[in-house]
């Protein structure tokens, strides 16, 4: 599959693959539903707030924190991305954190379409990474973070090494 590298929404045959081929998480633990464009260095994503998952709240809402998870799944698709493109195999990654998470908002509101967007600030060969990452609803800033992450080369021999006693 060829992959398009416009920033623009994509259509027709350049539809991109599934989320579920972009992201390793599965069921619940999978939060975006669908990447609409991608570059080199960006991407946007969506998500949407479902009143009735794991996470809601009884309003039906998802709790702000939870927006760094939506963030790194956003850079894994990415990566995800950049790799299928490059005739690569999508591997997994690691998120380390973030310095600052601002959200502005104590919760995402139950039935949002959130939009998620990711800028690459720092990739290391190494396999280091830092995004520059926004979530936006109905057109507000919703939350805003500096994401590291870290994607090994062999990722079992990573956790084997982590924890090893």
């Amino acid at each position: 599959m060829t992959l398009p590298t416009s920033t623009h929404a994509l259509e027709g045959d350049t539809a991109l693959p599934p989320i579920e081929q972009l992201v390793p998480h599965r069921g619940t633990m999978l939060l975006l539903d669908s990447v609409s464009a991608f570059d080199d260095e960006s991407l946007t994503a969506y998500a949407s707030v479902r009143s009735d998952a794991w996470y809601a709240d009884r309003e039906g809402a998802m709790p702000a924190w939870i927006g760094v998870e939506l963030m790194a799944q956003a850079i894994a698709a990415h990566v995800g991305l950049l790799a299928m493109r490059a005739g690569e195999n999508v591997r997994p990654g690691v998120l380390l954190g973030t310095r600052r998470y601002e959200a502005r908002m104590p919760a995402f509101p139950g039935g949002a379409q959130l939009c998620i967007t990711i800028k690459e600030v720092l990739r290391s060969e190494e396999g280091h990474g830092a995004y520059a990452c926004t979530i936006g609803h109905e057109g507000a800033l919703c939350a805003e973070a500096i994401v590291k992450v870290y994607q090994p080369r062999n990722f079992q021999t990573f956790i084997e090494e982590a924890f090893k006693p």
